[in-house]
Formats: C-alpha cells, sequence, structure tokens
C-alpha cells in the first residue's frame, strides 16, 4: 500500500495540473455540460415542432436532470475504479452518438431517448472535476477546481447563446448535429492532452463501490450539508433560466432564439467569480463566501421581477443569480473534496446527484408555476427556495 502511494505522489509531481492543462478541463467541462442546457432557450420550437404543450414541455429538461443524476451515480464512481483517461474519452465518443440522435429525431418519443442518452452522458464533467481534483496540490486545489468548474458555468450560459443563434439561422436540429462534430473534435484532443495519471484503487466489485457512495453521506456530515445546498441553489437557477424563455418570447417582448440565447452572456460575469470563491475556500473562508452568496441569492429575484419592464433589471439579476450559485457551486466542491481523498469522483457523484435533483425539480416546476401563476409567480418561487437555502446555511454553518 505505502508503494502505492509513493507512487501516486510521484504520479502527481511528475504530471502536476498545469493551468494549460487546467483549461483544457474547463473547456472541455463546458462543451460537454452545454449538451444537456441547449434544449432550455429552444423549448417554444420543440413544442411547435412536436405538438407539445408549454405546461408540459419542461418535461424535457426533467427528463435530462433525472438521467444525468442516473449518470452522476452509475457512471462518475467509475471513476474511483477503472482508468479515468479511457472512460472519459469513451464518454464524449458515445455523446457524440447520443447527440446525433437528438438532432434526427422524428418524433418525440426518438427526441426523448436521445435527450435521455445525452443527460446520462454529460457527466463526463464531473469525472472531469475529480481528475482535476486528483491532479492538483492540496493547497491550489480549489484554485484549480474553480477554474475547470468555471468552465462548466460559461459552458451552460453559453449554450442558450449557441443555440439562439444557430436556430435562428439554420434550424434547432443543427445545434445537436453541430455539437456532435466539436464533441468529436474535443474527444480527440483529451485521448492526448489527459495524462496518465493511474490513480490507487480500491478493491470493490460495482454494485460495493455503488454502495460506497450511499455509505459516504452517512459517514460524511459536510457531504450531506453541502449536497443539500446544492440541490437548493440549483433549483433555484433552473426555476430561473428553464422558464425565462417563455416571458421573453411571448408578447409584448417576443424576443427572437438569438435575442434570448444573448442573455446566458449576462451570467458570465458569474462563472467568471470561480477561481476567486474557489481561493477563498483555501483560505478557509468558505462559510462566509457562502453566506454571502446565498443573500445575494435571495436579492437577485427582485430585479429579475420586473423582467416584463425592464430587461436590464433582468440582466443585473441575472448577473447576482449567477455569480451567488457559482459562488456557492465552487465552495461547495473545494470543501468536500477536503474529505477522502481516494474517493473523489464518489463524492463527486454523491453531491451532484442533489444538483440534479435539483435542476429537475426547479425545470418542472417554473414551467407548470408560469402557466398558472405568470412570471410573478415563477420569481416567488425562487424567491423561496433561495430563502429555504439561506435559513438551512445559517443553520448548519457551525456543523462542519
Amino acid at each position: 500500500m505505502d508503494q502505492e502511494a509513493q507512487k501516486e505522489t510521484e504520479s502527481v509531481l511528475v504530471s502536476p495540473m498545469s493551468r494549460n492543462v487546467a483549461l483544457v478541463f474547463a473547456i472541455a467541462c463546458g462543451l460537454a455540460v452545454a449538451n444537456i442546457y441547449y434544449a432550455q432557450p429552444l423549448l417554444d420550437a420543440l413544442s411547435g415542432e412536436f405538438g407539445i404543450t408549454q405546461s408540459s414541455i419542461g418535461i424535457v429538461i426533467t427528463i435530462t436532470q433525472v438521467c444525468y443524476a442516473l449518470g452522476l451515480l452509475l457512471l462518475v464512481p467509475l471513476g474511483d475504479f477503472f482508468n479515468r483517461r479511457r472512460l472519459i474519452v469513451g464518454q464524449m465518443i458515445l455523446s457524440v452518438l447520443a447527440l446525433i440522435v437528438v438532432g434526427t429525431a422524428p418524433t418525440s418519443t426518438v427526441l426523448f431517448i436521445g435527450i435521455a442518452m445525452v443527460g446520462v452522458l454529460a457527466v463526463v464533467t464531473q469525472a472531469l472535476v475529480a481528475f482535476a481534483a486528483a491532479l492538483s496540490a492540496s493547497a491550489d486545489r480549489g484554485r484549480i477546481v474553480g477554474l475547470v468548474t468555471s468552465g462548466i458555468v460559461i459552458g451552460i450560459l453559453l449554450a442558450r447563446t449557441f443555440a439562439g443563434v444557430l436556430t435562428d439561422l439554420a434550424g434547432w436540429r443543427y445545434v445537436y448535429l453541430v455539437s456532435a462534430v466539436f464533441t468529436l473534435i474535443m474527444a480527440g484532443i483529451l485521448f492526448r492532452v489527459l495524462p496518465h495519471y493511474d490513480h490507487e484503487r480500491e478493491s470493490f466489485s460495482y454494485i460495493q463501490l455503488l454502495r460506497s457512495v450511499i455509505m459516504l453521506f452517512v459517514q460524511e456530515r459536510i457531504l450531506r450539508i453541502r449536497a443539500v445546498l446544492a440541490l437548493m441553489i440549483f433549483a433555484a437557477f433552473s426555476i430561473l433560466w428553464t422558464s425565462l424563455v417563455l416571458p421573453l418570447s411571448a408578447p409584448p417582448l417576443s424576443l427572437s432564439h438569438t435575442a434570448i440565447g444573448a442573455f446566458g452572456l449576462a451570467g458570465v460575469t458569474g462563472a467568471l467569480a470561480a477561481a476567486r470563491a474557489g481561493r477563498l475556500a483555501d483560505r478557509g473562508l468558505g462559510q462566509r463566501t457562502t453566506g454571502v452568496a446565498l443573500i445575494m441569492l435571495l436579492i437577485s429575484w427582485l430585479p429579475i421581477s420586473y423582467t416584463n419592464h425592464s430587461l436590464l433589471a433582468l440582466i443585473v439579476g441575472i448577473v447576482l443569480l449567477d455569480l451567488a450559485v457559482q459562488a456557492v457551486h465552487v465552495t461547495n466542491q473545494s470543501m468536500i473534496f477536503t474529505v477522502r481523498p481516494e474517493a473523489r469522483s464518489r463524492l463527486t457523484a454523491g453531491y451532484m446527484i442533489f444538483y440534479s435533483i435539483g435542476s429537475a425539480t426547479g425545470s418542472i416546476a417554473s414551467t407548470s408555476i408560469y402557466e398558472h401563476l405568470g412570471w410573478n409567480g415563477v420569481c416567488l418561487l425562487g424567491a423561496i427556495v433561495s430563502t429555504v437555502a439561506l435559513l438551512f446555511w445559517s443553520l448548519t454553518r457551525h456543523l462542519h
């Protein structure tokens, strides 16, 4: 065991997580995660083509997020069991096939199958985050995780811009077909760039590996607390971004897909703060960062509620919300990666399952609420979720 640990240390020293490699990780994460967010600004187009009502179209996002959660449980833990380099490249290649299925779907049933495949395979982003954490020195881990995670959030946000512009130019199907080409290219780049890092593995059967994810929740309080926070912040995030296309595409605003997608650019500011949040966590300021960010998340719903009267107010709200969500997310990951180094893939899987549950719940709830109570109802729902998150943090901040 000592020799294996020594080999692991030597491998990290030989293959340090340089900034350039971290940037490649970030770009790959952004491209992969974008695949599950392209549909959000396209909900009205999908609704029209496949005959799905506006109150039910949120099911597209929910299917994606539920399958993403399944992928987190079934695939991400394998990073503690098999060679991460092969797993990552393999998932990227399978994602190419899934994207082609979506882009050529003749019926809503095939669309749902393709979207489900995309959701399951998009968890390659979390395999990359866990790999980056494993390759990083402990004193630098928060910064590296922040940088790689910033790629994820930028990918989520720019997915809307890319999808909106390409839909107006060529139709929604080309969004997925062009992404398939980009994903194939990235698979080739990762095959060349990912280090041949063979970490120490525990002797688990697959069933034992999955069971150990549950055991981590039992054993690690910090994981339980931070996972619940992830559920609530990403429910709030999804409440905004899933339903935002509905008021923006309807009268009196009646914006184009390009214009709607451009609002994703406003949230990039929040993503760029990711590395900073990671540095604060490295300095032991994770709790303070979390509290400030959750207050900011709650405040963001006030300007967002003025969407129909002022697009500038919406932009301000988007910047605040995305900055807040990203700061908490990076802090969460930086804190949970300090425990159980041998189980980082499983820690990531357990944490992100709650993220996915929150996203799926927020998606289906927001479109349903919009149908019955309009945009003000959506904003009230977001504010309630944000308030609960702030209260939960205040009650648990002394427990870890």
